[in-house]
């Protein structure tokens, strides 16, 4: 296996002969970086506005990137500057002079002061936008979409342009599922057992922003072939005690209550998020299934119904501690908690031939109890130097998590007129206990040079532990007896080394950054009770570009690679079944290899006086695709799991835009068109696909009259085809209002999502032998009236008398 030293020299004598130092930038620019007056902090995606000196109207705009840092363009003339950010004064810099030919305007260091030090009198003109665009990534701010209110992270998720969250609570970007979810940029507990679907155990009013990166550079992990969404959750540093408080009640059942509080005394800052939700998600379905045998016609309908009763708690808490401005370190502790309680009826009824001729009817009915603690540790030190943009950072986190879960079991045998067939019920039990433990270490340093060029390098070591103690028990003879070939102890050690190196660099208009990362991966599963193991060893590299070239009018057009990798997740891997439908069992696969994508990209962004566009033409190509395939015996019984297929091709074509064309009308919205094409000849000839979809989303906002807002959105997904089959189209309408109230430091919101209750799943699968047709709705129409009160903050609002801010050297 590579060392880590041959590593680091394989990255260091890669970059080291691409270093150039950067030429003087364009003309007509003005340039500047804003940060936190006391703490030095880079503000991140403030808003920057230039104004006519002439007649105050806006010229451009665009906001700061994650180091503070901002770029606009502009005719000769005289101008001002107008900084935004939420919870901070406005900036004012006034008498801007641009000249044609001349070296760009740098106005320096701009330092802003938090809202918490102003006058009662002066008010906050900061108000985010709920969508912000960027060439690497996009930003959503989750407070200022009001069909987030009262909602989880799933919920949130299913709201953001190109995801969309599926029947079983699996996250697609751009219409594939294999996406990487981070928390707070780094791996969770919460999407360990359950994959994204753990993710509705999280608090939507924890949730500050949503990251979403679609073509990701080296200096993050190779895994989401997909893309990267990064759920970053609330935490302030702003001087004082500020926060906010949440209350939520809707219908079906949803109760729950948050509170986000941060303290900040000259070196020590104190952030608790803490949160509690009681929710029931009732849903149902129904299944049509022919199967084929010989000259024999087997059919039954399937009629399910079900309750998921969920009791949730959140909190985490953490410090600061402010060596000084330059030296930071912080201390975090997670911990949640979930206890579930399922019960579902499931209703079969068998035909031979036609449905013409039942046979029999079968009842099903579960009852299942589930404890989750989740518990994560973080600890993070960095320190910047003299030079902007120069910085270390390193971290450690650990994890300890684990779900216990017994599920009782009994069906029961009728004749067509529902009158018993007079044999027993059949009982059975199964019970499950997982556990997860995981470490990671990560250290990144960053280090400046000439005027524009950036070199970033760093290491990463994950270590995973999880194992899966399963049995399943079916009363017979008197006595509880285990069910052959589901009884085993599934282990599953995961251990990733990566190391990384970024250089980048700019002259004039043009920008490049290359980056390389090498993984190596070391992953074995065994299951204990056969004596089954299945060892993986490989190491990988991960090269990335990114070629970016500003054009005239606040125009960007950025090329881009990336090659990704989908290693098979714990739950693709883990061969155990679930029981509740005892038809249609959905397990792992111990054999499953990973699946590699090379993803090119061309983006390009504009930003005008009111609106903003965002366009992008991607392809992706996939190797050894893994895709769930169905198999269905000649009793009928189907199983589901996942298997590599010879590769994938896909295309696609994505528009995002915001639009504001009066004070009080905003609309954003967002369009994707794609093709992809499967081939699974591996597997045989009837595993291909050629199929086309679009899915778009329309979002439209209205401030009617002081602090009401009226928001609807409306959204589609296309039919779409896979390797078995297709899914049918879907559409559905989210409605939401709010009122500010309590003197402008609270907001009552109102929203319903899935007005017209038409959000099902439908999808239709075939085989040789077999024809089914699905039709589910996981998430029934929801009413939600949510509480936000505001403590020491400040909610934007028009004109009034604004705060000074201030220019200048720190």
């Amino acid at each position: 296996m590579m060392s880590y030293r041959h590593l680091l020299l394989f990255l260091f004598f890669l970059t080291a002969g691409f270093s150039t130092y950067a030429q003087q930038g364009g003309k007509n620019k003005i340039t500047g970086k804003t940060f936190d007056a006391h703490t030095g902090s880079p503000l991140g995606y403030a808003t920057v506005t230039l104004y006519s000196r002439a007649d105050s109207t806006p010229v451009t705009g665009n906001i700061t990137d994650d180091a503070g840092v901002f770029t606009l363009e502009a005719k000769p003339g005289t101008y001002f500057v107008k900084i935004d950010f939420l919870a901070y004064t406005s900036v004012y810099l006034s008498d801007i002079t641009v000249s044609e030919g001349t070296a760009p305007v740098a106005l320096g260091n701009i330092k802003m002061q938090p809202a918490a030090t102003m006058l009662d009198e002066v008010v906050v003109q900061a108000e985010k936008s709920s969508m912000q665009l960027a060439l690497d990534k996009k930003i959503f701010n989750v407070g200022k979409d009001l069909g987030n209110a009262g909602g989880n992270a799933a919920d949130i998720l299913s709201n953001i342009p190109s995801v969309s969250v599926d029947v079983d609570g699996n996250v697609s970007l751009r219409g594939t599922n294999n996406v990487k979810i981070l928390i707070d940029g780094k791996p969770s507990g919460l999407v360990s057992f359950k994959g994204a679907d753990g993710l509705r155990q999280l608090q939507g009013s924890l949730i500050d922003r949503v990251e979403v990166v679609t073509n990701a550079s080296a200096r993050y992990e190779a895994e989401g072939t997909g893309g990267i969404i990064n759920i970053i959750l609330k935490k302030e540093r702003t001087r004082g005690l500020n926060g906010s408080f949440d209350l939520i009640t809707g219908y079906p059942t949803n109760f729950g209550g948050a509170v986000n509080l941060n303290l900040r005394r000259e070196r020590l800052n104190f952030f608790i998020n803490s949160g509690v939700a009681y929710r029931n998600s009732p849903g149902d379905g129904s299944v049509y299934q022919e199967v084929y045998s010989g000259d024999t016609t087997y059919i039954y309908r399937q009629a399910n119904e079900r309750d998921n009763l969920g009791f949730n708690k959140n909190v985490r808490a953490g410090l600061d501690y402010f060596f000084n401005p330059k030296n930071i370190l912080t201390a975090a502790y997670t911990w949640r908690s979930s206890k579930g309680e399922r019960s579902s009826f499931l209703e079969y009824t068998d035909y031979l031939f036609s449905t013409d001729n039942p046979s029999g009817i079968t009842t099903r009915t579960q009852d299942e109890q589930e404890t989750e603690p989740n518990s994560e540790y973080a600890l993070t030190y960095k320190k910047t130097f003299e030079r902007e943009g120069h910085e270390l950072t390193a971290e450690v986190r650990y994890l300890d998590n684990w779900e216990d879960s017994d599920q009782d079991f009994v069906e029961r045998s009728f004749l067509p007129d529902y009158t018993p067939t007079g044999a027993p019920e059949v009982l059975e039990h199964s019970y499950n206990f997982e556990t997860e433990k995981q470490l990671l270490l990560q250290l990144d340093y960053i280090h400046p040079f000439g005027k524009d060029g950036k070199f970033e390098s760093g290491l990463r070591s994950t270590f995973r532990d999880m194992t899966n103690d399963y049995l399943v028990e079916r009363f017979a003879d008197g006595a509880w007896q285990p069910v052959d070939g589901l009884n085993n102890n599934f282990i599953y050690d995961e251990n990733i080394h990566a190391a990384y190196a970024i250089l980048g660099n700019k002259i004039k208009r043009f920008s490049y950054q290359l980056g390389l990362r090498a993984e190596m991966t070391d992953v074995s599963t065994i299951l204990k009770q056969t004596d089954e193991s299945n060892p993986r060893d490989y190491t990988s590299l991960f090269p990335s570009t990114h070629f970016t070239y500003d054009l005239p009018g606040q125009n960007a057009v950025q090329l881009s690679y990336s090659r990704r990798v989908r290693r098979p997740r714990y739950w693709d891997l883990n061969p155990f079944m679930t029981f509740t439908d005892n038809r249609n069992f959905f397990g792992g696969n111990p054999d499953l290899e990973p699946e590699f994508t090379n993803v090119f990209e061309i983006g390009h962004v504009k930003y005008m006086d009111q609106a903003s566009l965002s366009s992008s033409l991607y392809y992706r190509h996939t190797t050894g695709k893994i895709e769930r395939i169905r198999r269905v015996d000649d009793q009928g019984n189907a199983t589901t799991r996942p298997e590599n297929l010879s590769k994938e091709d896909a295309f696609g074509l994505e528009f995002t835009a915001s639009y504001s064309p009066y004070k009080w009308w905003k609309v954003d919205g967002n369009f994707n068109f794609f093709r992809a094409i499967t081939n699974g000849d591996n597997l045989g000839e009837s595993f291909q696909s050629d199929t086309y979809g679009w899915f778009s989303r329309l979002t439209s906002k209205f401030s009617f009259w002081k602090g009401t807002d009226l928001q609807l959105r409306g959204n589609y997904e296309s039919k779409l085809q896979n390797t078995q089959g297709y899914r049918k189209p879907n559409w559905f309408i989210d409605l939401a209002i709010s009122k500010d109230i309590l003197k402008n430091n609270g907001t009552l919101t109102l929203n319903v999502s899935d007005l017209f209750n038409t959000r099902r799943h439908r999808f239709v699968s075939e085989g040789d032998n077999f024809y089914t047709y699905n039709n589910f709705q996981w998430r029934a129409r929801q009413i939600n009236l949510t509480l936000n009160y505001r403590l020491h903050q400040q909610k934007a609002k028009p004109d009034k008398k604004q705060g000074e801010g201030e220019g200048g050297d720190f």
